[in-house]
């Protein structure tokens, strides 16, 4: 059984796999040259474009198809029939949980502007925001909306959690998204981490937008078309709402597109979970896959069809 991997170096950090497994490198930019050996394929990061999922089409013996990330709407209409298909859930929570973090310090305390103050040779000690006593909330209540509240709440903020279904989970009261209008007034940062789906896309509207409190902060983590940003490019160049983004609709932002341009706002070019721990924890969760693989027991992370 042949276990394809993107890049030499994934590969080359593998180490022992099972006996009947043998590892290789495909970036699925071409066919691959011997299709029925193999069973498990790791996809790129970014990956794209109707004739690459057409090469993987033509693997028939093809058992799980791997997604590097947590996001898989994607990918969700190309997966073979015979193949299953299994997300990132675990690989970024630290990374995206940290950057929530970072990007909501980085408004409220002002930091980007204090740097730019000194490009300036600008020495002005005014009085920021601070994080501490926020009234956060987590749409999105995953392995990362998790990872994101804990740590909204050691930075001694109080936290509330929505996702699509209410529940009680790990001592949280989980809210339903249809609770997000009513919850909206007593909400300083709206922290955006939930999936696009139908039900998302958009969620964040113009009427959402006008049910914060002025000077609420938008932090999104999630996907770019969780949030109208025409409605939301009208709060910020208003000045009533700031923002601090990780995605946006569309993306890559062009040039000359507002967002470049809006004050209160914060931008970093969808790098939540860009950094140095993606390939340890990559190749972790696909070690274990490699050994479920052999033992024929299942796989982690399956998305239901």
């Amino acid at each position: 059984m042949i276990v394809t991997l993107p890049f030499a170096e994934l590969v080359d950090r593998f180490g022992p796999v099972p006996d009947g497994v043998e590892l290789d490198v495909w970036d699925v930019e071409g066919p691959y040259g011997r299709p029925d050996e193999v069973a498990l394929t790791l996809l790129p990061f970014y990956f794209g474009g109707r004739h690459r999922w057409q090469y993987v089409h033509e693997l028939p013996n093809l058992r799980l198809l791997q997604l590097p990330s947590a996001g898989y709407e994607h990918a969700v209409p190309h997966v073979p029939e015979h193949a299953e298909l299994a997300n990132g859930r675990g690989i970024h929570d630290d990374e995206t949980a940290e950057l929530a973090v970072g990007l909501a310090l980085t408004s409220l305390r002002e930091i980007a502007a204090f740097q730019s103050d000194r490009a300036a040779g600008v020495w002005d000690a005014r009085q920021t925001r601070s994080l501490a006593d926020r009234r956060v909330t987590v749409v999105g209540y995953g392995a990362i909306g998790a990872a994101i509240a804990t740590r909204f709440e050691a930075m001694r903020c109080p936290v509330t959690v929505i996702a699509r279904t209410a529940r009680e989970q790990d001592g949280r009261q989980v809210h339903a998204f249809g609770d997000l209008p009513s919850l909206a007034a007593d909400t300083d940062v709206l922290v955006l981490i939930t999936p696009l789906t139908d039900e998302t896309e958009r969620l964040v509207d113009s009427d959402l937008l006008a049910a914060l409190p002025d000077g609420a902060l938008v932090v999104n983590v999630a996907r770019g078309k969780v949030v109208d940003t025409d409605a939301l490019v009208a709060e910020l160049t208003s000045g009533r709402l700031s923002a601090a983004l990780d995605v946006t609709d569309p993306e890559p932002l062009p040039a000359g597109h507002p967002l470049w341009t809006t004050p209160n706002t914060v931008l970093t070019p969808h790098v939540g979970g860009n950094t140095d721990l993606s390939v340890p924890r990559t190749l972790e969760l696909m070690r274990q896959q490699v050994t479920a693989l052999a033992e024929g027991s299942p796989f982690r992370n399956v998305i239901p069809r």
